[in-house]
């Protein structure tokens, strides 16, 4: 991938990441660490898509999933291999979080909604833990 390709790719997610915001229910924000230094260029969002059509929780899943998409491309992005593996953990277990959550408000079945509850659980303290080695080791 040329540079012209990286960089335009990079203005894209940043864009997205910033016009798209993780949900206040996945409790924790992206760590600013996590976060690439690129300018803001395009907008990846929903291109080709239409929500109108859609039902509450397909739509609250699409939002969960683009904020998680551009969070863990921003963390991807990041030179350090292991800084990488630890920001885009972030944000997949952010994106987890979120869908559990659409589970548990929208979903009827009790065993997916005790499996949804344990993923949050689980995936809360993995979040906190990864966040706090970014903000440890991270200069």
């Amino acid at each position: 991938m040329n540079s012209f390709t990286k960089t335009i790719i990079a203005s894209s997610v940043l864009a997205a990441a910033t016009a798209v915001p993780m949900t206040a229910s996945a409790q924790m924000a992206y760590p600013a660490k996590c976060k690439s230094d690129m300018s803001s260029g395009g907008d990846m969002s929903m291109q080709g898509h239409q929500m109108s059509g859609m039902a509450d929780h397909q739509k609250e899943s699409m939002d969960g999933m683009k904020a998680m998409n551009m969070n863990m491309m921003q963390g991807m992005m990041k030179k350090d291999a292991d800084v990488s593996f630890a920001c885009g953990m972030i944000a997949h277990h952010m994106g987890a979080i979120s869908m559990a959550e659409v589970e548990l408000k929208h979903g009827d079945n009790p065993d997916l909604k005790a499996k949804a509850q344990k993923i949050i659980d689980d995936q809360t303290k993995e979040i906190k833990e990864l966040t706090a080695w970014v903000e440890k080791e991270v200069k």
